[in-house]
Order: C-alpha cells, then sequence, then structure tokens
C-alpha cells in the first residue's frame, strides 16, 4: 500500500466520524492484508474490534427511525378528543381512514414523508456538537443562605443573567435555568437574557401574549421551548400555544421528556422509539402549519431510580440521552437537544458536582448536540443553584482541556446499544392497557438499563 498508508489509516477515521463505518471496516480490512508495519496493524485491529458494534449500533437506530414512524401509522396518536389538531390533520388530508387495525387516528406514511422533508437540517445560530448549558426552568431556586425554597426575583433574575454572561466561554446555551415569581415576567426576563448574553438562547412561551411571542420571531440565537404530546396523547392545554409558537415562525425546541416505565416504553429501543415517534408527531403538525419551519429535536429521556423516582444521578442517564444524540446525528440529521450533566443530590456538596461532571463527560465521550440542564441544576432539575453553577462551569472548564488534548484520531466509541425486536410491540402493547405498568413489555424489561450499563462497562 506503499508510504500512504498513514493517510488511508486516517481516511478510516474520518469514515467513521460520517457513520460510514462499513467503508471503514473495508479500509482497515484492506490495511490487515497488505500493511507491514505493526504499529499501523495495531491500529487496524484495534478499530476493527469497535466497527462490527457500530454498524450494529448504526442499525438499530436506523430501526428506531423507521418504527417510531411506524408508530404513526399503524398505531397512531390519541388526538380524536382534540377537535383544533382533528381539524388541522383533516383539512391537509393527513389521516389515514382505510387504516382498520390503528388504536388511535393514523398518519398517511406518505404525509409524514413529505413534512419530514420540509424539516430544516441546518440550524442558524448552532453552536455546534457538546455544546452544554443551563435548562429545566426548576421550580425552586437553592439559596446558600436560606432554606425557604421559592422562585426567582427580579434582582435575582438580574444577577443570574449576569452570571451566566460571565461564563459565556463555557455556557453554549443559556436556557430558562429556574421559574421566576410575581415580580419579573418571563418576557422581562427574555428581555434581560437579550442584553446580557450573546449565544443561543431558550425560553417557553406558553405565558406570554401574542406581541411578546413575536419577540423571538427571526431570530436566529433564540429557541421557542414547546411540548404538545406525552403518553401517545395531546396535553390538551399546550395545543393553541404550540400552534401559536409554530405559526409564529420561531425556532422551534419540541421537548419530549417521557420517562422509562413512568409515561413511556421501559426498555432503551422501545422509549427512544416512542420518543421519537412523539417528537415526528410535533414536527408534522408544525409544518402543516408553517411549511419550513425550525424545529429542534428535544428528546430528553429519562430514567428512574430503585423506588421509581426520576434518577439524574443514574450513570443510564446520560447514555440514553448520548444514544437519541447519536439517532438524530448518525441518521436523521435534525438539530437535536439532550438532557444531563445533572444529580438527584438536593445539596451543593463535592459529591454532586462530581456527579454532574462524570455525566457531562460521558455525554462528552459519546458524542451529543446541545445540553440543556448541564449547569447549575439540582435534585433531578428541581432546584437550580448559583453556587453549583459556578462550580459547574469551573468543572467544565478542566474537562474541556483534557479533551481537548486527547488524540483526536481514535475512532468512534460504540454505546453497546442494545436491540429490542419487540420495541414497536411493546408500545402497542401499552397503549392498548393505558400504562406501562400494566405491560408485559414493561416487566420482561425492567433490568434493562442495569443490563446495557453493565455491558458497557464488561467491554470497557
Amino acid at each position: 500500500m506503499g508510504p500512504h498508508v498513514e493517510s488511508i489509516l486516517a481516511k478510516g477515521i474520518v469514515l467513521e466520524q460520517e457513520t460510514h463505518f462499513s467503508k471503514a471496516k473495508a479500509l482497515y480490512q484492506e490495511i490487515l492484508q497488505h500493511v507491514t508495519d505493526e504499529t499501523i496493524l495495531e491500529s487496524a485491529r484495534l478499530r476493527l474490534e469497535d466497527i462490527d458494534d457500530l454498524i450494529a449500533e448504526k442499525r438499530v437506530y436506523q430501526r428506531i427511525d423507521e418504527n417510531a414512524k411506524q408508530v404513526l401509522t399503524e398505531i397512531g396518536m390519541n388526538i380524536s378528543g382534540n377537535q383544533t389538531l382533528m381539524d388541522i390533520l383533516l383539512e391537509a388530508d393527513a389521516i389515514d381512514f382505510e387504516n382498520e387495525t390503528a388504536l388511535f387516528i393514523p398518519i398517511k406514511r406518505s404525509y409524514i414523508d413529505r413534512c419530514l422533508e420540509l424539516v430544516p437540517r441546518e440550524m442558524p445560530g448552532d453552536p455546534g456538537q457538546n455544546s452544554f448549558g443551563t435548562g429545566s426552568t426548576s421550580p425552586f431556586l437553592k439559596r446558600s443562605t436560606d432554606e425557604e425554597l421559592r422562585p426567582a426575583t427580579r434582582k435575582e433574575y438580574e444577577q443570574i443573567t449576569r452570571l451566566v454572561a460571565e461564563q459565556q466561554d463555557i455556557v453554549n446555551i443559556f436556557s430558562l435555568p429556574v421559574a421566576c415569581d410575581k415580580s419579573i415576567s418571563l418576557f422581562e426576563v427574555a428581555r434581560l437574557m437579550e442584553r446580557d448574553y450573546q449565544g443561543l438562547k431558550m425560553i417557553t412561551t406558553n405565558t406570554m401574549n401574542a406581541d411578546e411571542v413575536g419577540f423571538l420571531s427571526g431570530k436566529e440565537h433564540w429557541i421557542d421551548g414547546t411540548s404538545l404530546l406525552s403518553s401517545l396523547a395531546p396535553m390538551n392545554s399546550m395545543v393553541d400555544p404550540f400552534l401559536r409558537s409554530a405559526r409564529s415562525g420561531n425556532n422551534l425546541l419540541l421537548i419530549d421528556q417521557t420517562i422509562a416505565g413512568v409515561s413511556g416504553a421501559c426498555s432503551p429501543e422501545s422509549l427512544l422509539t416512542q420518543i421519537h415517534a412523539q417528537v415526528l408527531f410535533m414536527m408534522i403538525i408544525a409544518q402543516t402549519v408553517n411549511p419550513g419551519v425550525l424545529c429542534i429535536h428535544g428528546g430528553l429521556p429519562s430514567v428512574t431510580e430503585t423506588g421509581g423516582n426520576l434518577s439524574y444521578s443514574s450513570p443510564c442517564q446520560p447514555l440514553i440521552n448520548a444514544a437519541l444524540a447519536r439517532l438524530n446525528l448518525w441518521i436523521t440529521g435534525y438539530p437535536s437537544a439532550q438532557t444531563g450533566g445533572s444529580t438527584s443530590l438536593t445539596e451543593v456538596s463535592s459529591l454532586a458536582i462530581f456527579e454532574s461532571e462524570m455525566s457531562r463527560n460521558s455525554l462528552r465521550k459519546y458524542g451529543v448536540h446541545i445540553v440543556r440542564h448541564a449547569m447549575g441544576a439540582l435534585g433531578s432539575l428541581n432546584f437550580f443553584s448559583k453556587e453549583k453553577f459556578l462550580e459547574d462551569c469551573e468543572r467544565e472548564r478542566y474537562s474541556r482541556k483534557l479533551f481537548e488534548a486527547r488524540p483526536q484520531n481514535t475512532g468512534v466509541l460504540p454505546l453497546y446499544f442494545p436491540a429490542d425486536d419487540n420495541a414497536l410491540a411493546g408500545i402497542r402493547e401499552i397503549a392498548e392497557k393505558g400504562n406501562p405498568r400494566l405491560a408485559e413489555h414493561t416487566l420482561k424489561n425492567v433490568d434493562s438499563f442495569c443490563l446495557w450499563q453493565n455491558a458497557i462497562n464488561s467491554a470497557a
């Protein structure tokens, strides 16, 4: 293969980064057949150890994308009780009336494909991959000198926006980090954010009036956070705000916060399939009322600890979010946002800081896009702490230096994402029984996240 063998190995790494794993495998196999340099051979062997796992992992994500569309065509969304959504889809001739086996309202596959083709794959103001920031609109501000839990005041929000602005080298998205009290409106908070922070910003607009919602329109560095569905059904209170945001032309962050085994399916593949289906449905509605509007895939899957409580301390929390990021980075091309970098601990402590750091590093190791909730959050997103925010930023600054110093030509790490051949059937069973806890599929997969984590640890 001559003196250019090192460039061929480097080309294989680039092919991996572009998710062309089969082509990369062919190059590595060619190196093994024709090269005698032991250093190059060892590098090729190491990559071949991972490449079949990466090929299998990508295949699962392709199936998730296809099965999510089948959820929409074969199971449907339970929107028959919401006349507004029904009228929109009826007028668009989007409903498949010939389908007699769907549980709810099925969408024509041709209409799904047509709408999804309209979703922009490029995002103006995109901070890039592995971008971490604030978020979650935690209900309470954790104050180091006050035990009382309450939202932030106007004065405290002025302090928060200045604090975030001072950390712009680290904070890549300034998403509303905590609820505000009646001393300041969300629109006034948005104006503070606009004044102090120059990067990507996100706020919810469902409580704003029409003129205030228009403040975000046409601004590349603003995202309107909104949602529409939960458990395959619309949240009726969110339908009108969702449609208003879509029609206004704001950049939309379509948020789905389904929890494994609680509000959604239990296995990693079935959970991501359900979330993806629900976000795709939001995209379809948004494109129906405003073709071409920017939609950011905001699937934020969450896991629970023993006992059923939401657990941001779980090592599986960053893993499932990294997997959903890969679904979009590898398969769909949609801009996406994830959750991670937080903790279930409720006090600012060295352990809480450490758990958050490990979560961010896990997300970065596998590659994500925009991560909200990564700085300052406590108690599985129930609290925001200015003290922890500054600690998180300092640890993130240090972590970035370490990751930037690592060799960049090592290839892509497999996530060993576990396949579930019954994922689609499991979602249908949950839809039929009305609750994940009643489904046999949930019982069969109650240990699936632990087994996935064990597989990753064993491979490491």
